[in-house]
């Protein structure tokens, strides 16, 4: 990929971009920060010069969630070039919340080389209001995003009764009566 003949101008205007963007934004290298914005270092309760230089992994809630979802994004950056999804993340503190995340590779052959990634707080929207096991969080992530038992088995590797059962489970913390009244609890819609 070339790198774009640009004036002065228009770089600085690139940085202010990056730099004031309502949303979390950064460049990573095999999954460690390279570079982030101020907004990115808020959300998750940090100062840009203590994330730099550090891998992504503490700002997952467990190590077992930030190798699932990169063993999800992975072949599909790899196909397309860019992955997105909501997922639950961890802010300094320990507090979790949801956040919208889409990011770009720069070469498809090896995404995680380097990535541009968009992180949105979306926890006013969709707060988390329960504790959640990590598989009910893996759960919760596909099923928000319409998936069937069949299919959220199929890519946990694990059967379709047992997502039936973690499903139970969470209607029972949520106090859903039924799988759409579930997802609008999870959405933070009810």
């Amino acid at each position: 990929m070339s790198t774009p003949h640009a004036p002065p101008e228009t770089w600085h205007t690139l940085q202010l971009a990056f730099n004031l963007a309502p949303v979390g934004m950064c460049v990573s290298r095999q999954r460690v920060l390279e570079l982030c914005n101020e907004t990115f270092a808020r959300q998750f309760g940090y100062e840009i010069d203590e994330l730099l230089g550090q891998p992504l992994a503490p700002l997952y809630p467990s190590m077992e969630e930030f190798t699932h979802i990169g063993n999800l994004g992975l072949p599909v950056m790899q196909e397309k070039g860019v992955y997105c999804d909501e997922r639950i993340m961890r802010r300094r503190d320990g507090s979790l919340f949801w956040c919208h995340v889409a990011g770009r590779a720069l070469d498809r052959a090896d995404p995680f080389a380097c990535a541009v990634w968009m992180f949105e707080d979306i926890s006013a929207r969709r707060p988390v209001t329960n504790s959640l096991t990590l598989r009910e969080r893996e759960i919760a992530q596909h099923l928000v995003t319409g998936s069937t038992s069949k299919q959220i088995a199929r890519v946990l590797g694990i059967s379709p009764r047992t997502v039936e059962a973690h499903r139970g489970r969470l209607m029972k913390k949520y106090e859903a009566a039924t799988h759409g009244d579930l997802v609008a609890r999870l959405l933070g819609r009810a």
